[in-house]
């Protein structure tokens, strides 16, 4: 049978936690109901997302015609579990779950006409997971930027790099970070 108290304020006894329910039973807040917090929170609502990252590249880097190459990132934006090193992510101990990843970068050829195809990629321990493919063959172009997202499921020590591929028919090929245009980054969600 269900009873009501009417007070304004609850205390502890001692002067130490207040508890509310035991291991197992429902605590409900009702519609309508607003939940003011002027502490702090913990042990529900949203997690801080960590771990997470993002790097660049900030200029333009040559690679080799139609053929996979690493991305090297040269400029770290934020890490907030040291978790990337050696142009790649790792999975810290503990930190398991649902990661939110992202990579965006500029493909191009030296000249007008000259880029045929573009692939940016996102690998998990060294196969590819995600990608973007662009084919301009019909009509040849100089520059693309690509953009790969993916949600997946992470386990400790597994490894997020992410790898080019720029197809030209003639000239130089490159992959370029001016201006912000290759980042790489991620989130736990989950």
């Amino acid at each position: 049978m269900a009873s009501t108290i009417y007070v304004d304020k609850l205390d502890p006894q001692s002067g130490t936690a207040l508890e509310i329910g035991t291991s197992g039973d429902t605590i409900t807040i009702p519609s309508g109901v607003t939940i003011t917090n002027s502490g702090t929170s913990s042990g529900f609502g949203m997690s801080d997302l960590s771990p997470y990252f993002s790097v660049r590249q900030t200029g333009s880097v040559t690679v080799t015609d139609n053929t996979d190459t690493k991305v090297a990132w040269n400029s770290e934006l934020v890490d907030s579990d040291s978790a990337f090193a050696s142009d790649k992510f790792t999975v810290p101990s503990g930190k398991a779950g649902k990661y939110f990843l992202y990579t965006m970068g500029l493909g191009s050829g030296s000249a007008n006409s000259y880029l045929n195809v573009y692939y940016l990629n996102i690998y998990k321990n060294g196969s590819r997971i995600a990608m973007s493919e662009n084919d301009l063959r019909g009509n040849a172009g100089r520059k693309l930027t690509c953009c790969v997202n993916t949600i997946q499921d992470l386990s400790a020590g597994d490894y997020i790099e992410v790898y080019v591929k720029v197809d030209i028919n003639a000239g130089t090929a490159y992959f370029n970070g001016d201006d912000y245009q290759a980042m790489f980054g991620g989130f736990k969600i989950g």
